[in-house]
């Protein structure tokens, strides 16, 4: 993967316009943020815009949160157009924005956006998160406290705090450079990572309540309805942290989470430990992710949906099998 010279790419720019993924998460909430705190920094004569789905609420601890443009509204020709932590069919209503853009950069890690889809790609599977990339990318005497505070909590979730499989020395290296800026990172673990509503926490013993162990104990999902979600007058951000809650039950390879967008939908996301790659099932149903933690939507009843994921997770675990005994 060549290294790209950002400032150097948006240099001549008028009109520099950021966006990420639908339904942004820690990582890509984090990683538009410091990356517009940082071109505003850095090339204060350019007019710089941030356009995103509204995140969840916890990260407006985040300096300019308030700042994001939900509503897409676009003045003028845009110059450089910079897409984080997705390939562009992810992008929603920005989708059209980008395809028009004059140059188009995509920074981003993961696997199923291995190629990149801008005119300019920074794209590597093996980084821990986007933020991680981004931080890569920026030239260090522009760095304050609040965008590496912003980079920090974009990694701290794209790794569950350090723990998950995508954690690798230069993550570590890079944490530690962060925290050297004086931010108080063991507060925003809390407020960001752990600290739920009591709606959340309400929705997470419902679906802890109501799991289902499957495959000899290897696998365990639940479900979360259109009912219950109006019930407790809740939505998709009041979700967040269940899968990795079920994937963290003793004995369990593969965690599916999944609640209902509409009329036989779900949105599903999908966990592993060791050995299951869930970016591979996930790509099987139209989605994509990561290696341990990857999503995707779904057509069918609740159990269409729990047999058609066992069948290729299945596929997976015999696999790994044949291989231990070959060992």
């Amino acid at each position: 993967m060549e290294k790209i010279y950002l400032l150097e790419e948006c240099k001549d720019a008028k009109y520099i316009l950021i966006s990420g993924h639908v339904r942004p998460d820690g990582d890509c909430t984090s990683s538009c943020l410091a990356m517009y705190l940082y071109l505003k920094k850095a090339l204060p004569a350019a007019k710089v815009q941030l356009c995103l789905e509204e995140p969840p609420i916890v990260f407006q601890c985040i300096q300019d949160f308030d700042k994001i443009d939900s509503t897409y509204t676009v003045d003028g020709e845009v110059d450089v157009f910079i897409a984080l932590d997705c390939e562009k069919s992810r992008l929603g209503e920005a989708e059209e924005i980008f395809v028009k853009a004059k140059k188009r950069i995509n920074i981003d890690h993961h696997i199923s956006n291995s190629q990149g889809c801008g005119d300019i790609n920074y794209v590597n599977p093996d980084s821990s998160s986007t933020a991680e990339l981004v931080y890569e990318l920026m030239d260090k005497q522009y760095i304050n406290q609040e965008i590496a505070k912003a980079i920090y909590i974009g990694m701290i979730h794209d790794t569950g705090i350090f723990q998950y499989s995508n954690t690798s020395p230069n993550t570590l290296r890079t944490a530690a450079e962060l925290i050297e800026y004086g931010f108080d990172f063991s507060s925003l673990i809390d407020e960001t990572f752990y600290e739920k509503t009591y709606t959340q926490n309400q929705l997470l013993g419902r679906a802890l309540l109501e799991s289902i162990i499957f495959m000899h104990g290897k696998c365990i999902v639940s479900a979360i309805d259109k009912k219950t979600l109006e019930f407790y007058n809740a939505t998709a951000k009041d979700l967040d942290g269940i899968v990795n809650q079920l994937r963290i039950t003793k004995g369990v390879e593969c965690a599916i989470f999944m609640y209902a967008t509409g009329n036989l939908e779900y949105k599903v996301s999908l966990r592993s430990c060791k050995y299951v790659d869930v970016s591979k099932i996930a790509a099987f149903f139209g989605g994509g992710g990561h290696i341990r933690a990857a999503g995707c939507t779904i057509n069918g009843t609740f159990y269409d949906v729990v047999n058609n994921i066992s069948k290729q997770i299945a596929l997976q675990m015999k696999a790994y099998e044949e291989k231990m005994i070959l060992k």
